[in-house]
């Protein structure tokens, strides 16, 4: 399949149309989890593909100041500051991913992995390790489910945790996939942890 046709336009049809399904509303259970026993509230985070951006909400509710929310394009952004109409423009990034350029201590992924073609997994592993920071981390939850979305070739796109550790092992050195424990009924059994360190 073709990457080329998930471009900016057919995300910001996905939004106006409210067709990005996986959308939970909220934050991801897992990761409020993790967010709420980080002490370090002055650590730089990225969170990529944010779409919502539930979970930047979820971190600038809580005192983190040093967030940046990245989406190809910024039709989730306006929903967003109409929630967070405080939090600050200049950390709202409008692009490609795999064109941007930074050091974080934290990123967390959520939805974006499954929202790539399979076919960018591999550039997907290697610019989130040249974007963090030396002790930084990539935290977040997978999909661990071949095909979590109803329409085959469209996001999302699922996987399974050996397949994950094989990818991620080439690239960091510190590599830990786990069943969620605490995922959200819908998707009990179908996703993964995921904790990644240079």
């Amino acid at each position: 399949m073709a990457t080329n046709h998930l471009d900016a336009d057919y995300w910001q049809n996905r939004y106006d149309s409210g067709t990005d399904a996986w959308d939970l509303g909220a934050p991801s259970t897992p990761l409020t989890t993790y967010i709420d026993q980080l002490t370090d509230k002055q650590q730089r985070i990225l969170i990529p593909g944010c779409g919502p951006a539930w979970e930047g909400q979820y971190l600038h509710e809580n005192g983190f100041r040093n967030v940046w929310l990245m989406d190809l394009t910024g039709g989730p952004f306006k929903g967003f500051l109409e929630r967070c109409p405080d939090f600050p423009r200049e950390h709202l990034l409008i692009g490609d991913f795999f064109a941007h350029s930074g050091q974080y201590d934290l990123i967390i992924e959520q939805t974006f992995f499954c929202a790539l073609d399979p076919s960018l997994r591999e550039r997907y592993t290697e610019k989130m390790r040249d974007l963090l920071a030396p002790e930084g981390k990539l935290v977040g939850v997978l999909f661990d489910d071949p095909q979590p979305g109803k329409t085959p070739g469209e996001p999302p796109f699922g996987g399974n945790r050996v397949e994950y550790e094989n990818l991620f092992k080439r690239h960091f050195g510190q590599v830990r996939i786990a069943p969620c424990y605490n995922s959200i009924a819908p998707r009990a059994g179908r996703e993964a942890w995921i904790a990644m360190g240079l």
